[in-house]
This record gives structure tokens, sequence and C-alpha cells, in this order.
């Protein structure tokens, strides 16, 4: 069974009132057809107030979805302080997305740098995994979490560097997420990095609704695609599927020990 250990099932694009065609049938419905694709955990991530509280209802609503509470880089200006007090919400198991997107930067550096050792300092406090989003900032990600104290279990959400960042990444203990991203032809950089990242910190996500991987490209992306994800990077390692989904969800709960409970 495989284990998506980020997805957005929170986002507009799975409620049935916002799509006409009834595609994704909901978020019930999108839950139902990756249980059938063999997925059996979810980790549902907030990204800010909003998404973090409708992450914990759904969390509530399924024994087989997880949540996270976080604040997107792209949300940094709404301070740690309007997410702070939804970390003791049951069925919370980490604090992220956070981290540091210089590509966008819809918040100020200097701001994001600030709510990222925030979260980082809450996951130290309250000893949850910390997932990290991190875009053109590799060398300030890596400054901040050596400043504030790197926490017991680190999670590089959607790994989008190559070998040299991986080893980085893998250097202070980290655990490495790919997502369909490493389906991409022009992401061989991802994929080598997929190919060498060691069998103990390597796990599998969709972000879904985004970036959906091959075949599906370009369509709304659903945790079921995470065994499309898995499968691919299977096959890249020479590795049989069953034992590599076996292997990313072992992994998964050592990442997320509240997976394991």
């Amino acid at each position: 069974m495989w284990t998506d250990t980020h997805c957005h099932l929170d986002d507009d694009r799975y409620r049935g009132d916002v799509d006409p065609r009834r595609e994704l049938g909901g978020t019930n419905g999108v839950l139902d057809q990756a249980r059938r694709a063999g997925v059996d955990r979810f980790i549902n991530v907030g990204c800010d107030r909003n998404s973090s509280l409708r992450a914990i209802d759904i969390a509530g609503a399924h024994p087989d979805v997880w949540a996270s509470v976080g604040l997107h880089p792209h949300e940094a200006v709404n301070g740690v302080d309007s997410i702070r007090d939804l970390i003791d919400a049951p069925r919370v198991i980490a604090i992220g997305e956070a981290g540091l997107d210089y590509y966008y930067e819809h918040s100020p550096r200097d701001t994001q740098r600030i709510a990222f050792a925030e979260q980082i300092a809450l996951a130290n406090e309250h000893d949850l995994p910390l997932i990290i989003h991190t875009r053109d900032a590799w060398d300030d990600t890596f400054a901040v979490l050596r400043e504030t104290g790197v926490p017991t279990s680190v999670i590089f959400h959607c790994f989008t560097g190559g070998p040299a960042e991986a080893r980085r990444c893998l250097d202070i203990g980290a655990f490495l997420s790919f997502s369909g991203i490493v389906t991409f032809k022009n992401a061989t950089d991802v994929a080598d990095a997929a190919r060498m990242c060691a069998s103990d910190r390597i796990l599998v996500e969709t972000d879904s609704p985004y970036l959906a991987p091959v075949p599906h490209r370009g369509r709304v992306n659903q945790p079921a695609n995470v065994a499309v994800v898995g499968t691919h990077i299977a096959d890249l390692r020479s590795t049989p599927v069953d034992e590599f989904a076996a292997l990313t969800s072992t992994n998964a709960r050592i990442a997320f020990p509240a997976l394991a409970s």
C-alpha cells in the first residue's frame, strides 16, 4: 500500500460543488479512488490558517487522513501567530509546509526567513516533523535550519534538486519526498536524485491537485496518482513496485511517527 505524504484535499478543485461535471466527486470521491489505487494513508498539508483548519476538519472525518499545520512562504506576511493555536488540534502530526520561495517572492525574503525560523522552532518545541518547501533558496534554507536547529524529522517535500542538493539534505538526516515532477522529461536532475537517495530516506507524494505526473500531466492531480509516481521511481531504481510501496510507506511511518500509532 502507498502513502501520499503530501496532498491538499482542502483545495476547491476537490469540492463537488465547484466541479460542474462532477469528475472528481468531491473529497470523498477523490479519497475513494485513491484507496482503490492502493493508497491507505494521506497527509493533508496546510499552507495558511484557513487551509490548515480545513485539513484538520477533513482528517477528523477520515481515519486514514492526517493533517499538518503550516504557513507557506507565500503566506509568510500573515505571521506564524495566525496558525500557532492549531498545532494541538486532533490529528495534527506535523508543522508545514514551511520554508522559502525566492522564485515567486509573494512575501518579502526577510519575512519568509522569520516565518520559517519560527516554524522550525515550533517543530522543535512540539517534537513534530517539519515539512519544508524550498524553491531557488537552497543556501538560505540550510542556513536558517542550521541557525534555528534541525528538528528530529525533516521532510523536503516535492524535491526539485539534483544529487548535490539531495546529498546536503541527507547529510542533515532529512527525508526526500518526490512528486510527479520526477516523471517529467526535463527533470533529469530530480530523477538522478531519486536514483541515489538512500533507501531509508525516500518518500513519495502527489502535492495534489498540483503537478500531475505523466501521463496525466495538465490535469487536476489527485492522491491516487501517488502510485504512478512511486511506480516510476521504482523503475528508475530497478526495484519491484510492491517492494518500493512497502519501503516508502515504512519510511513515512518513521518520518511521521504518528502514522504508526
